[in-house]
């Protein structure tokens, strides 16, 4: 009972035509139709068992299988005492397709009477609009800086202007040693001083105004007198006639005057009769006229 017979593998090699290789694992392919699996490389490349892919085959006379097995050299392997293993078909045949229930009847159609048309599908509204893309109300970052102003200008740019705005800027290095300026800033900033001269602001607020309250560290400091000297420009001063008080508007009163008839008051700018006593004259008169 526990002598191995290799009947099957007797039977598959007498079906395999031409010669058998002398080493290494025999491979017997035949083209599958239906019901197969797949063997990985440890067990094909074994060195201890012959693979067939269709062993049921194999025990069907010829003349039943229309099928030719061919014989395929595996791997080389060391020679020695080779052992048979028909693997066992697969256990698992493939699933049963599962049977779809039957719809609902169709009622019949009358003689005489056309199919029911289909209902046609109604039309689909479009999709909305996209919302507006927000827009910030702060601008980015990489927006344009507006300009700067210009450097102020005085109305007449004299000599002795020219020379005290020159002499302020040169003394501010004195009370500040970021402020060396070069003679090419001096000339440039020194029309905007003489507009502070011309304006009456004394040499020491327009020094103190410059120099005071630094930032620190200092990195531009032309920059930083073009911005006070344009920023901190004080108005004109006014002149004598401003400063009095404009002369209240005064009102022309009517006098007061006394009927020459009823001796009673009236405004009038000239003596007389009032208004009652000049329509009673008047009526007299017609009177008079009328009796003559």
């Amino acid at each position: 009972m526990d002598t191995q017979h290799h009947t099957a593998l007797t039977r598959a090699l007498a079906e395999v035509p031409g010669p058998l290789p002398t080493s290494g694992v025999i491979h017997i392919t035949l083209p599958h139709t239906d019901r197969f699996t797949v063997v990985g490389n440890h067990l094909a490349q074994h060195p201890d068992l012959i693979f067939c892919n269709q062993p049921a085959a194999l025990l069907c006379p010829r003349s039943q299988s229309s099928q030719t097995p061919v014989a395929a050299p595996g791997p080389q392997a060391a020679p020695g005492p080779s052992q048979t293993h028909v693997p066992d078909p697969d256990p698992d045949p493939d699933p049963a397709p599962v049977p779809v229930p039957p719809g609902p009847p169709v009622p019949p159609v009358p003689p005489g009477t056309s199919a029911p048309e289909t209902p046609v599908p109604l039309p689909v509204a479009p999709p909305p609009p996209p919302a507006p893309p927000f827009v910030p109300l702060v601008p980015p970052p990489t927006a344009p800086k507006p300009p700067r102003p210009p450097l102020p200008q005085p109305g007449a740019l004299t000599p002795e202007l020219d020379r005290a705005a020159t002499a302020l800027l040169s003394d501010l290095r004195r009370h500040a040693p970021q402020f060396t300026l070069s003679e090419g800033d001096i000339r440039h900033l020194a029309p905007a001083v003489a507009t502070w001269l011309e304006r009456d602001a004394h040499p020491d607020t327009i020094r103190r105004t410059l120099t005071d309250d630094l930032p620190q560290p200092l990195r531009h400091p032309v920059k930083l007198l073009k911005h006070r000297l344009t920023a901190l420009l004080p108005p004109p001063l006014p002149g004598a006639c401003e400063l009095v008080a404009p002369a209240r508007p005064r009102v022309a009163v009517t006098p007061f005057q006394t009927c020459d008839d009823c001796d009673r008051a009236f405004r009038s700018a000239d003596p007389g009769c009032c208004r009652d006593c000049r329509e009673t004259r008047a009526h007299r008169g017609e009177d008079v006229r009328a009796a003559a």
